[in-house]
């Protein structure tokens, strides 16, 4: 894949909104997406599967008037791109009229586009895949004799081409890459068997962690889960390690999204403008990040992102709107149509041991399990694995268990957010630190 193709693709994307109004729309928005890449999984010393993969595929959706219809394809050839819209104009003339349908609105869409510095290819061949797959299974493999197993170890190299464009003359390119590298065993003591994971994720090779790091690291956190016991039901302060906050945030972020306001199935309904943190948090999106996994200049509707905040001093500021539920609520577009960018919880304590001494007594979470949120009371209740914690100090491994509460209880009852923040992602949040839950084990 070649950037030099962006002029190309972007005639693609124009074609197609010419052709929509050929077939007579009154308005249209196209998208078209080209992805290429290399990814390589090793087991036990011995390659499982090398992929090259590359994908395309364009999409478009219009409108005569408030009715709407949509088509897609992967052949972008002059007589696919006219069926495809024939075919979206056919559904829109048999759909019913939506109030709500139709394009942002013009003032709200990107005229700016900063390079965000998201494309760096890595010039990686099969063979080199290979080579840090195995090093980082060995890594893992050879760090401890209980070490008894491995899932295996994978490389992945990611880089993609999208544009969009719609008829209010937006017509936008974006090119990025992901690259990531990951390893996975299995520990083994006595009767006891536990596997854990270490992954690395950056835009940049240079950005990710050691082969050799990577496997320690999985090893290690394999077999400080050996030993786990379950507790007997008690109420405690609940620590959610860094690679778990996200989880939380992305549950506050679901309830104030615009599908779930104007559906009325939200346990954060009508609480804009209301305290729902303690007064020491602050939420925010930063899309405009330099090299950050989650940066962009423009949603998947080409609305400007911009920093805001969605929380501060406790308060909840603003909702995540796209296009068409910000006309549901009588709002406009935030421009989160595909979701947050580089959502930030702000630190209020320092490391992870900081966080440990804060802790005091009680449970350390490193792993949920199911889905057990009900966005419509905030009703928290899922399985659950970690460590638990005395005096600040972690004093043994802690499994099958559940952690049960209320999600507006929880956010109002956060003790501390840690600076051990994770970056591996579009969520960056240290660890949580919660001042009661209720836990239920088979002890």
């Amino acid at each position: 894949m070649q950037i030099e193709r962006i002029e190309e693709l972007k005639q693609t994307v124009a074609q197609l909104l010419d052709e929509a109004a050929l077939q007579g729309a009154s308005a249209a928005e196209a998208g078209l997406s080209i992805d290429d890449g290399l990814s390589v999984n090793a087991r036990l010393g011995v390659v499982e599967t090398i992929e090259h993969h590359c994908s395309q595929g364009l999409g478009i959706t219009v409108y005569f008037g408030q009715r709407k219809g949509a088509a897609s394809t992967s052949d972008l050839s002059p007589e696919s791109i006219k069926e495809t819209v024939s075919a979206a104009c056919s559904i829109a003339r048999y759909t019913s009229e939506d109030a709500y349908a139709g394009l942002p609105d013009a003032d709200l869409l990107a005229t700016e586009f900063p390079d965000l510095d998201l494309y760096h290819p890595w010039a990686l061949s099969p063979d080199e895949a290979i080579a840090l797959a195995i090093e980082c299974e060995d890594a893992a493999r050879s760090y401890h004799a209980d070490i008894s197993n491995s899932e295996g170890a994978s490389v992945s190299t990611n880089k993609g081409i999208s544009v969009f464009g719609n008829s209010l003359g937006f017509l936008q390119a974006r090119i990025s890459t992901r690259h990531s590298l990951s390893c996975s065993v299995l520990a083994q003591r006595g009767d006891d068997m536990q596997r854990d994971y270490w992954y690395t994720v950056a835009r940049r090779a240079e950005g990710l962690e050691m082969a050799r790091d990577v496997g320690i690291k999985a090893a290690e956190r394999t077999l400080s889960r050996l030993g786990g016991r379950s507790l007997s039901p008690r109420q405690c302060p609940v620590l959610f390690c860094a690679e778990l906050s996200g989880s939380l945030l992305n549950s506050f972020v679901g309830a104030i999204s615009g599908g779930a306001l104007y559906r009325k199935s939200s346990f954060l309904l009508d609480s804009l403008g209301k305290q729902i943190f303690p007064e020491f948090i602050h939420i925010h999106e930063q899309p405009h990040l330099i090299g950050a996994l989650g940066s962009a200049s423009f949603d998947s509707e080409g609305v400007a992102t911009r920093h805001r905040d969605l929380v501060r001093d406790g308060i909840l500021q603003d909702y995540v709107l796209g296009t068409y539920s910000a006309k549901k609520l009588g709002f406009k577009s935030t421009g989160n149509a595909g979701g947050v960018r580089n959502l930030t919880l702000t630190p209020s304590a320092g490391d992870f041991e900081s966080m440990l001494q804060l802790l005091g007594t009680g449970l350390l979470v490193t792993e949920l399990m199911g889905q057990g949120v009900k966005m419509v009371t905030g009703d928290y209740s899922r399985g659950a694995a970690g460590f638990w914690v005395e005096n600040g100090v972690i004093a043994y491994p802690v499994e099958e268990i559940t952690i049960a509460g209320n999600l507006k209880e929880m956010f109002r009852n956060i003790v501390a957010v840690g600076s051990d923040v994770d970056y591996r992602g579009n969520v960056r949040a240290g660890s949580i630190l919660i001042e009661q839950l209720s836990i239920a084990g088979n002890h």
